[in-house]
């Protein structure tokens, strides 16, 4: 019996495409051609391919097939690199069901940060851009203590200062800050570490204040900025620490 490359694959139960891709990774051998050039398949064939999807099947990337040959203790090598490999996309895959399920029962964006499902409906855009950004910047106790603060909610002020316009007044600015650096100068107390974060930085103290410094630039209007950096002073003297430290 011989096939041709269409009836291999569908034999297989694969496609064309990956029978060529065998041949040209030097897994399948090229087969004998009729003569009028079509290529004719046999037994031997079928069986390697068989073999190969077995292999495929099993988790085993198609670059490392060749190691599995012959060396019976170098094959049992890369089968348990491949289930640890395996055992942490399982891993992962159950984190992103338990997180898709968080989602669902909070009714929170999908794209909300990890760990702030619950907390959702109180993150403006703007709270929810600089999460994400903090989330590559800090540790996960650190994110933790962001999320109770945010539990902890401010959300009138908060909403008040994301709709704050560019050219607010004064009255407005200075009435928003004041409002804000109580709550600030209490996180202040509650989590240390807000004014020196080293210890829970992923990233250089550098490259974590910068990055941090150009999405709030970003993501606020100069009003908004503006009472920001009147609410740090506020909280800082209230903090009891002084305006440098604030």
């Amino acid at each position: 019996m011989a096939w041709s490359t269409h009836e291999l694959a569908e034999l297989a139960g694969t496609t064309v495409n990956t029978v060529r891709y065998y041949h040209r990774v030097g897994l399948l051998e090229e087969p004998e051609r009729r003569p009028n050039g079509y290529k004719q398949y046999g037994v031997r064939h079928l069986t390697c391919l068989l073999r190969i999807r077995r292999v495929v099947e099993l988790g085993v990337p198609v670059s490392r097939i060749g190691e599995l040959q012959g060396d019976g203790r170098l094959a049992a090598e890369v089968l348990k690199q491949v289930d640890v490999a395996l055992a942490a996309e399982i891993e992962r895959l159950r984190q992103s069901r338990s997180a898709i399920a968080t989602i669902l029962r909070a009714g929170a964006p999908v794209d909300v940060p990890v760990g702030f499902e619950s907390v959702a409906s109180r993150l403006s855009a703007h709270d929810t851009a600089i999460l994400h950004v903090c989330g590559q910047m800090l540790d996960e106790d650190a994110m933790k203590d962001l999320r109770r603060m945010a539990e902890a909610g401010a959300d009138p002020v908060s909403r008040e200062i994301e709709a704050l316009p560019a050219d607010a007044d004064e009255p407005a600015r200075r009435r928003l800050a004041e409002q804000l650096a109580p709550i600030l100068a209490q996180h202040l107390v509650d989590y240390p570490w807000l004014t020196d974060p080293a210890a829970h930085l992923t990233r250089s103290r550098d490259t974590a204040r910068q990055t941090l410094i150009d999405a709030v630039a970003e993501f606020y209007n100069p009003a908004q900025l503006d009472v920001l950096s009147r609410t740090g002073i506020l909280a800082g003297l209230l903090y009891g620490d002084g305006e440098d430290r604030a």
